[in-house]
């Protein structure tokens, strides 16, 4: 399996992805990955996140503060 995060703004609309696409092996990697990179993936426009599983949608998640 290959986790990956899709980027979009809040109203789900694609965002062009900063650099190459981060994979990882786990899910608990890429929840990590994002604790991590959120803020700087918030400044580049991206608002809310879509974590997938071999390209099946497990959750999406916003960036924005609350």
């Amino acid at each position: 399996m290959v986790w990956t995060w899709r980027y979009e703004k809040a109203d789900g609309t694609l965002v062009q992805q900063p650099g190459e696409q981060e994979e990882f092996p786990g899910q608990g990697d890429a929840e990590s990955w994002i604790g991590e990179e959120w803020k700087d993936l918030l400044s580049k426009g991206i608002e809310q996140v879509v974590l997938l599983d071999d390209g099946k949608v497990i959750y999406t998640m916003s960036l924005q503060e609350a």
